[in-house]
């Protein structure tokens, strides 16, 4: 058996399913291997499967009329991506590119559609995984749309510690352009953020590490913009 497959029943799609369902999910499985840089779809793409992640990382973005990159998302080992214009029959919303040379499975949408119908259990684990995405684009949408750059900064300071379960430091898995630009700034404004957070005592920086001296005071930054003197 091909090794990649044996990330299936780690994906949270997956999760709690039995090993003949899990079996059948490997037998329509397609591996995909994209190297750094190389687009995996594009805008307007027909949505013919989506994929999930076994090595390396992806970002999802779009390109306004002038150019300027917007970074929606960057998912990683065991996530999947491209699903919802799949289930919709729709074409693909935005971009996907490889940012490291990256390993996937991909599950074309026929095939996927015949599995779920018939397994209610895999039918829940896919709502649960879109009410996730939906949340998170939602905060998104409100962070880019009503709150300035350091609130933003904030915020994704601390969604990124709960989601390391560290309290006390973090580790940036993404380039500080990537950063900027899914907060929706520049890398210049971005570098001036940090250094302002570092003044007040929020934050120390040591390279991708980034350590929350005042987490208290960067949730009421990130929920009221409230900043501290």
């Amino acid at each position: 058996m091909n090794k990649i497959l044996n990330i299936v029943p780690e994906i949270p799609l997956f999760n709690g399913l039995p090993e003949n369902q899990l079996d059948a999910i490997k037998e329509i499985a397609v591996e995909k291997q994209f190297n750094k840089g190389e687009i995996i779809f594009s805008e307007g793409d027909d949505g013919q499967g989506f994929f999930v992640i076994a090595e390396g990382r992806v970002k999802i973005y779009k390109v306004s009329t002038d150019g300027k990159e917007q970074i929606l998302h960057i998912f990683g080992r065991g996530q999947p991506f491209g699903e919802v214009p799949v289930f919709a029959g729709q074409k693909f919303p935005a971009n996907a590119q490889a940012i490291e040379n990256i390993k996937t499975l991909f599950f074309p949408r026929t095939a996927f559609i015949h599995l779920i119908s018939g397994n209610p259990s895999l039918a829940l684990n896919m709502l649960a995984v879109l009410s996730r995405k939906l949340r998170q684009f939602t905060v998104q949408i409100e962070n880019l749309s009503l709150k300035e750059i350091p609130a933003r900064l904030a915020s994704y300071l601390v969604y990124l510690a709960d989601q390391q379960e560290n309290e006390e430091s973090i580790e940036l898995t993404i380039s500080k352009g990537q950063l900027a630009s899914i907060l929706g700034t520049i890398p210049e404004t971005l570098s001036r953020i940090f250094a302002k957070l570092s003044g007040q005592g929020l934050i120390r920086v040591d390279g991708r590490k980034i350590t929350l001296l005042d987490r208290n005071s960067l949730e009421d930054l990130a929920q009221y913009g409230k900043e501290t003197g």
